[in-house]
């Protein structure tokens, strides 16, 4: 999510699309709802997903 103008923009990626070529996993996180959208409303550290630590 990226605020442009004062507005909030989100961008959704066809993942099956062909000009995808590759999806890398930089971070794995711990949730438990499949449907983050209540993250939309927080802001700075409150926003951040707590770090999947094998």
């Amino acid at each position: 999510r990226k605020n442009s103008n004062g507005i909030g923009v989100e961008k959704t990626w066809p993942v099956h699309s062909p000009f995808v070529d590759n999806i890398e996993v930089v971070r794995k996180g711990k949730v438990r709802r499949a449907k983050l959208y209540y993250l939309r409303d927080r802001v700075g550290k409150a926003a951040k997903v707590k770090e999947l630590v094998k």
